[in-house]
């Protein structure tokens, strides 16, 4: 990395915003992810090409670890799931282009990711079981652990953080510093095995936020819904 990992240059800036380079190649990874989605999604066929065939690969993965993980229907969760993984895979493998660092690499975009499974568990937590029976969670199993539960919430959020940040950045960096003491070939086997960690961290990233949304989902259904103030009298048999 040329660069801090802390710290990114600003290319131009958007009025006050300041564009920075993994800025630029977030939106260029957006932009070929749904527009290769588009392409394959309007010509898709009884019998699929190669390239239909391995989106429909991708689909058939991400639905059987939601069912195995998550112990529910796939496809309200499949979206999310799905986008982050992959999303996440091809940043990672980004390397792969001359010149190009991975945004993975850098803390703000994966903050940004951690955000979204932070919004996402509370999005989905309340759908499950309401506003009330979400908010009621933080109170498992006793009021007492209110402070601690939301501060859970929160740490767990930013292990997410720092476990891609991590992983992603120090593989980047070593291979730099090799390439740069011992010349073009030596840093390939190390930049394959980077490559295969940075699949591992796409799916461990996905299968945390499954585990954290499940069980949102499940405690907020557990909690009993709230008895009205004056129901309605019982009709004898």
């Amino acid at each position: 990395m040329t660069t801090s990992p802390l710290t990114s240059v600003a290319l131009f800036h958007l009025g006050p915003v300041p564009i920075t380079e993994p800025v630029i190649v977030t939106w260029a990874i957006m932009a070929v992810l749904v527009g290769g989605g588009i392409l394959v999604s309007r010509r898709l066929t009884l019998v699929p090409s190669a390239t239909q065939a391995a989106f429909e690969l991708i689909v058939d993965v991400v639905d059987s670890q939601i069912r195995d993980t998550m112990r529910l229907e796939p496809s309200p969760y499949r979206s999310f799931i799905g986008t982050l993984f992959v999303f996440i895979f091809v940043a990672n493998w980004s390397t792969l282009v001359p010149g190009v660092e991975p945004p993975t690499a850098h803390i703000e975009t994966d903050a940004a990711l951690a955000g979204l499974v932070f919004l996402a568990v509370i999005w989905f937590g309340i759908r499950a079981g309401g506003v009330r029976g979400y908010l009621a969670t933080f109170a498992t199993p006793n009021p007492i652990m209110i402070p601690l539960n939301f501060v859970e919430s929160l740490t767990r959020t930013f292990s997410l953080l720092v476990r891609l940040f991590g992983n992603v950045m120090s593989g980047v960096f070593v291979i730099g510093i090799i390439l740069s003491l011992a010349g073009l070939l030596v840093p390939i086997p190390l930049m394959a095995l980077d490559l295969l960690t940075g699949a591992v961290q796409a799916y461990i990233f996905a299968i945390l936020a499954m585990v954290f949304i499940a069980g949102a989902i499940g405690e907020a259904k557990l909690k009993p819904e709230p008895r009205p103030d004056n129901p309605a009298p019982r009709t004898p048999p």
